[in-house]
């Protein structure tokens, strides 16, 4: 099988780099970079998106379009939006609400809400989202706030759980799912706590690396037993 990894940020790359070691091959496309792996019977794709949405919903399409990939993984790094939600920990994401995502004015829709689906919430692949919990028991399925704005507040941290029940937040995952369910294509999102909810940027700074490891191995180990 044919998949395509995004990630977000330098370290993320760097953190998994540390455990599948260096690329078979390597090379630009629509501004990308595109690095080549092999694990076990597959063919990995793995490109650095940059932060935010648009860049993460654009690597996805090149991903499908480029390469024709059948998976999309995506792991990264995110805020915790509950206490349970403790630095480090791995969780996978079951469903995405886009919460700055706002047309209520002209159709009176609740924001969030995207007219693909019945309501808020984007979902992922659930036969995806058991499996990897399946192969790898440490990680908990969760709902994940996204949207284009770092997240340091704890105000608004426990408003977006109160508000949708989110366990964290970040800003890739709303455009990565958009993308590939509109494709065809199921996507399996595993993300990493680099700050609790009372924590911002302070705390992000200095757990940013050790979250990003966490994170890579869990999916890797998911990944293994997943894809054969």
């Amino acid at each position: 099988m044919k998949i395509g990894m995004i990630v977000a940020m330098a370290s993320e790359i760097e953190a998994l780099l540390l455990k599948i070691g260096a690329p078979l091959g390597a090379e630009s496309f629509g501004g990308y970079e595109v690095k080549s792996y092999r694990i076990g019977k597959n063919e990995l794709y793995v490109v650095k998106s940059g932060v935010g949405e648009i860049y993460a919903a654009s690597a996805t399409q090149m991903l499908i379009t480029k390469y024709g990939v059948g998976m999309i993984v995506n792991f990264g790094i995110c805020g915790g939006l509950s206490y349970d939600m403790t630095l480090t920990r791995a969780v996978v994401v079951e469903k995405v609400v886009h919460y700055d995502f706002d047309t209520s004015e002209i159709d009176g829709w609740e924001a969030g809400r995207y007219p693909d689906y019945p309501d808020v919430y984007i979902p992922a692949s659930k036969e995806l989202v058991d499996a990897a919990i399946e192969a790898e028991p440490s990680l908990t399925g969760v709902i994940c706030a996204s949207a284009d704005k770092f997240v340091g507040s704890p105000e608004r941290k426990r408003e977006l759980n109160r508000l949708y029940g989110a366990k964290i937040c970040e800003m890739e995952a709303a455009g990565i799912l958009l993308t590939a369910n509109r494709a065809g294509v199921p996507a399996l999102l595993i993300k990493a706590v680099s700050d609790g909810v009372d924590a911002g940027a302070e705390e992000f700074e200095k757990t940013v690396s050790e979250a990003a490891e966490s994170c890579v191995g869990a999916m890797l180990r998911a990944l293994e037993k997943i894809g054969g």
